[in-house]
């Protein structure tokens, strides 16, 4: 990774824990250094960023609170569903005004497998979610088995995400991959789904017109697409859930419900009769890469202990070597 693309990082990180409320971020001296002299080196080799970049992001006041996403009715009885006439192309932005209500619809009965079929039809044609997605990038709809004890949510597509039409296969995919793998399994014995279908328009371009940065979705957008990851849970039916992020934990259990993604973890809750579990999302644990410091190992061993308790409750076998990863003594 490139040091506009450290950057780029750190600041994508810095918005996502303002959506989840925080105030302050503690940095030392030295961190404070090493950042100048990155931001130093990428003004004058890319001259594409502005040294008070990450500082502006860090300053920002927190935004308020957003209300709680109200639980829309269930209904999978056979039907066909219409899409509603195309609206006109969104035009970027940070803050998109109300995208309004979804379009109901139902699912066809027959075996899992054609539910499933008939919702992944629906959403990848949904004329909405088609229309927040630049030329030549996906919407993105959720993969894995569906007959799979554990169904992992996460926040929103990124660019390979769009690129793909499929959730984490980025950095952060390839890192939920590698904790999926520990937890003894691999990627398609699993499901991943996100809370939004289509990558968060930020309105930035970089020189070639390509978006850049991420941030978390609005609550506008999070409502809309809601009904589609819940309608993907009600299909397969897992034993656990398990929500990766503030964002995914304020959709599936309401925005209101927890201040800090600290205060969400560490603990079980439900959902519609579910058994779910709230840990770290992958790109805020790769911040914490290469970092020896004692908070950057706890958080790496509290995000294991949420997948050991998850491997408890899907049955899956622990060994002792598991048990002891990221210990801190």
């Amino acid at each position: 990774m490139n040091v506009r693309e450290h950057l780029l990082c750190l600041t994508d990180e810095l918005r996502r824990l303002k959506a989840e409320g925080s105030r302050t971020v503690t940095v030392n001296e030295e961190s404070i250094a090493e950042l100048r002299r990155a931001v130093e080196v990428a003004r004058a080799e890319l001259g594409t960023l502005s040294p008070a970049e990450p500082a502006a992001v860090a300053s920002e006041e927190p935004a308020a609170a957003p209300a709680a996403v109200a639980e829309p009715p269930r209904s999978f009885t056979a039907s066909t569903f219409a899409p509603p006439p195309p609206p006109p192309r969104i035009v970027p932005t940070n803050a998109p005004s109300s995208l309004g209500t979804p379009p109901p619809f139902t699912l066809p009965s027959g075996s899992k497998q054609e539910r499933w079929n008939a919702l992944r039809e629906i959403v990848l044609n949904d004329a909405t979610c088609k229309a927040h997605c630049y030329a030549g990038k996906k919407v993105v709809f959720g993969v894995g088995d569906i007959d799979t004890k554990i169904m992992f949510i996460g926040e929103a597509p990124g660019a390979d995400e769009e690129e793909q039409g499929e959730p984490f296969v980025g950095r952060a995919g390839q890192l939920l991959n590698r904790m999926i793998k520990a937890m003894g399994l691999e990627r398609s014995q699993v499901y991943i789904g996100n809370i939004l279908n289509w990558r968060p328009e930020m309105g930035a371009r970089s020189a070639d017109g390509f978006q850049t940065g991420n941030r978390p979705p609005t609550q506008d957008e999070m409502a809309y697409c809601l009904p589609f990851i819940r309608a993907q849970i009600e299909i397969i039916q897992p034993r656990v859930l398990v929500a990766l992020g503030k964002t995914a934990v304020d959709g599936l259990l309401g925005a209101d419900r927890f201040k800090t993604m600290g205060a969400a973890r560490g603990a079980w809750h439900a959902y519609n009769g579910i058994l779910l579990r709230a840990t770290y999302h992958p790109s805020y644990l790769l911040r914490q890469e290469g970092l020896t410091s004692a908070p950057a190992k706890k958080i790496k061993r509290d995000a294991w202990e949420d997948l050991l308790a998850v491997m408890e409750k899907a049955e899956l076998p622990i060994s002792e070597k598991q048990r002891g990863y990221f210990k801190t003594g």
